[in-house]
Formats: structure tokens, C-alpha cells, sequence
């Protein structure tokens, strides 16, 4: 596949990742209180979808390795939400399936294995290990917000939340720059402006 394509795919991704944060930072600053819309999950499930997608055609193992552990929490979101029921079955199907596909067809082609994602002359092993290790931080913001929110039985972002994204988003950028990817760089440049925002609103709401 052409190389514009591919980034075409990852820039249509950040593009609603960015989407996502762009309205709830608009939603929180008109309300003076952090919200979570439904639309965020939405968006949050598609943008996640294209971007493992991504990750699978630059074989980039810590885009999919990020994707894989927030595609679910998601959904779980989009559930607890009512969001999810509304969608139609066989699309519903098919988002669950989705990554076990990709990982079935990776693993039992004769063009695609292992060896491509551990072994891509493009990402030494040192950067991989960086890469992915950023990308756990930043999807343990997601499984520590999953908890809060199953606790509180409302799907919500806090402040935990927040200063794990922005830590993972910075160690993000410094893997973007070695791995010389326009597509990361692009989407957690805004995305940190957002996460800093949101500490500052929710320092002002416990003032």
C-alpha cells in the first residue's frame, strides 16, 4: 500500500482523536466542570479502530499494542453510557472481532509475522522499548479511569486521568520525533494542550 494512504489512515484518526478532546474541552469550559459526552466514546471507538489499523501497516508494534488495551474500555464507556445497544448488531459483531481478525490474518500469512514487528530495521529495540512503555502509560489512563468509573457506576474523567495522558502524550512526542511518525506528533501536540487544560479546570473547581 502507497505511503500517503497510510498516513492518510493515521491522520484521519488523530483528526477524531483530536475531534474527541476538542469537544469536551468545549463542553467543560462552557459547564466549568470536566464532562464526558457520549459523543466522546464514539469518536474515541472510531479513531481507535483506524489507528490500530495504522499501526498494523506501518508495523509499528507500540501503535497496537496502545490500541488494543483502550479499544475494549471504550466500548465498555460506550455501554455503561447506553451508547452501545443503539448500534446495529452486526456492527457491534464486528468491532469485537475486529482485532482478533488482524491479529489471526498478522500471524498466518506468508508476507506479515512476528518478526516484522520486532525486528523493523526502522525501530531499533531500544526505541520500541520506549514506544512501548509510553504507550502502556498512556493506556493506563484509560484502565484507571475504567475503575473509577465502575466504581462511581457513571463514566467520568478525572483528574488521574489527566496527568496520566499528559505524562504519556510527552513520552509519546519523544518517541513521534525519534521515529520521525507526523501522524503521533501531530494528534499529541494538541492532545496535551487539551489534558493541561482540564488539570487547570478541575484545580479551579476544588478552589
Amino acid at each position: 500500500m502507497q505511503n500517503w494512504i497510510i498516513y492518510a489512515i493515521g491522520f484521519v484518526a488523530q483528526l477524531l482523536f483530536s475531534s474527541r478532546l476538542l469537544l469536551q474541552w468545549i463542553l467543560s469550559e462552557k459547564n466549568k466542570t470536566v464532562l464526558t459526552p457520549r459523543l466522546f466514546w464514539q469518536l474515541s471507538l472510531l479513531a481507535s479502530f483506524l489507528l490500530f489499523v495504522y499501526g498494523y501497516l506501518r508495523h509499528d508494534f507500540a501503535i497496537m499494542l496502545g490500541q488494543t488495551l483502550t479499544y475494549f474500555i471504550y466500548i465498555r464507556n460506550m455501554q455503561i453510557q447506553g451508547a452501545w445497544s443503539g448500534l446495529p448488531q452486526i456492527f457491534r459483531t464486528f468491532l469485537w472481532l475486529f482485532p482478533f481478525i488482524i491479529v489471526v490474518y498478522y500471524y498466518n500469512n506468508n508476507t506479515m509475522d512476528i518478526a516484522n514487528l520486532f525486528r523493523n530495521e526502522d525501530i531499533p529495540l531500544w526505541l520500541l522499548i520506549l514506544g512501548s512503555a509510553a504507550q502502556l502509560i498512556f493506556t493506563f489512563r484509560f484502565v484507571y479511569q475504567w475503575i473509577y468509573s465502575e466504581r462511581k457506576k457513571e463514566s467520568l474523567l478525572p483528574a488521574g486521568f489527566w496527568i496520566l495522558s499528559l505524562t504519556g502524550a510527552l513520552l509519546i512526542l519523544v518517541y513521534a520525533v525519534l521515529r520521525k511518525d507526523p501522524v503521533l506528533m501531530t494528534g499529541h501536540l494538541f492532545g496535551c494542550v487539551i489534558y493541561m487544560r482540564n488539570l487547570m479546570i478541575l484545580r479551579k473547581q476544588h478552589d
